[in-house]
């Protein structure tokens, strides 16, 4: 059964603004400046450009292939059903492990003082509240969306204009660690790769081929201004070393009267990033699942609501059990690992467009390609190392499978 096309421009806009303008604001921002210290602003730039690279190279995709899936459908499209299916595998577990970091976020914001187990219960609820939202249809949370960015946004507003009334610090560039700058664009990628969820739910977009590339680039620019401003008034308020050293940088910077509020602008933002997220890879869960990559059973439906409700729940499942397992910095740097070679592979893809195919310029997608690559490998270590076992993991499930369907 086909999902319905109910997202028009302005809700695929608030559903990239609110995958990007979410918890990567608050949560990005520390371990970024730990890296590079003041070289926080050119690696805000060079995950910026890598981002817009990859965002063109998915938009053009996306208007030719409007189906869910996003990258897994484009890769077995243009390059062959295996790279479809890594780039499948790469989103899924990348994305899962970013619901994660989302959920650790609204409960580090939500309830800062609340110790183990309660910790953990709370995530089991919020990641039960959002799968049952995301279940009712894309609709409501196209719905919810709009709202939580729209009150995100005048939080952040409120807490840049208090954080810089107060003064600045005496050195707020230094120290600047230019041989961190890569590590930290790695780092803050993970806040930027939100646009992906407009691809993946390219099945449920009116007039996919128009709608999509307007609302990828538009949603990129303005997460960019925000993340951008933000970036400086933490420089200019807490320098990189008291950023890189703070839980709640930007709750820290504003005045004190209005850290409550700035904590559950967080909260909200954070739901806000969940909610979209868990609503992309549900939908490329979809994909390889009708594929027969995952369960078949995932490919169901519902004849009511007209979404992929058995993969919503299979994926709240699984992100209830890593928010209660896995760490916020470590989630953080392996779900961009594995992103950042789903894009990749959505590069690759864009260069097989025809000359018919309305493609971007070849640079864009070559920068975007290497540039993956370049800040993948450029990630703390052991997320490089946990990003190529899981994809060699993935890669493996594949040609064991393919050889038991020969036999």
């Amino acid at each position: 059964m086909p999902l319905t096309r109910r997202l028009g421009l302005g809700d695929a806009v608030f559903l990239g603004l609110g995958s990007m303008v979410g918890a990567g604001v608050f949560a990005a921002f520390a371990p970024a400046a730990a890296a590079a210290g003041a070289g926080l602003l050119p690696a805000l730039g060079i995950a910026a450009v890598v981002a817009f690279c990859n965002a063109t190279s998915s938009a053009r995709l996306a208007a030719r292939h409007p189906e869910s899936g996003g990258t897994y459908v484009y890769g077995r499209a243009r390059l062959g059903e295996f790279w479809g299916y890594l780039a499948g595998w790469g989103f899924v577990t990348g994305k899962t492990a970013s619901c994660a970091a989302m959920t650790l976020t609204v409960v580090a914001y939500a309830a800062p003082g609340l110790g183990q187990p309660w910790r953990a219960v709370l995530a089991v609820v919020v990641v039960a509240a959002v799968t049952g939202v995301n279940c009712l249809g894309v609709h409501r949370s196209a719905l919810a969306t709009r709202v939580i960015v729209l009150v995100t946004l005048v939080v952040l507003v409120a807490a840049v204009v208090s954080a810089t009334s107060g003064g600045f610090v005496a050195e707020p560039f230094a120290p600047f660690h230019g041989g961190g700058v890569l590590t930290a664009a790695g780092l803050l990628f993970f806040a930027f790769a939100g646009y992906a969820r407009l691809a993946t739910l390219g099945e449920e977009v009116r007039d996919p081929a128009r709608t999509i590339p307007r609302a990828i680039p538009i949603a990129l620019g303005l997460t960019l201004v925000v993340y951008a401003v933000v970036a400086v008034a933490l420089l200019l308020t807490l320098g990189p070393v008291r950023l890189a050293a703070s839980a709640d940088p930007i709750a820290e910077a504003a005045a004190p009267w209005l850290s409550p509020v700035v904590r559950g602008g967080a909260t909200l933002a954070s739901l806000g990033s969940l909610l979209a997220l868990v609503l992309g890879v549900s939908r490329t869960t979809l994909a390889m699942a009708r594929d027969g990559h995952l369960p078949r059973f995932l490919a169901a439906v519902h004849p009511r609501f007209e979404v992929p409700q058995r993969a919503e729940l299979a994926v709240g499942v699984v992100v209830a059990v890593l928010a209660t397992t896995v760490d916020l910095r470590g989630a953080i740097g392996f779900s961009s690992f594995a992103v950042l070679a789903y894009y990749a592979i959505a590069n690759a893809s864009a260069l097989r467009l025809g000359a018919d195919e309305n493609p971007a310029p070849r640079v864009v997608a070559v920068a975007g390609l290497v540039g993956c690559a370049v800040l993948a490998f450029s990630l703390p270590w052991p997320s490089v190392v946990a990003g190529c076992a899981v994809l060699a993991v993935g890669a493996a499930a594949f040609f064991v499978r393919r050889r038991l369907s020969r036999v």
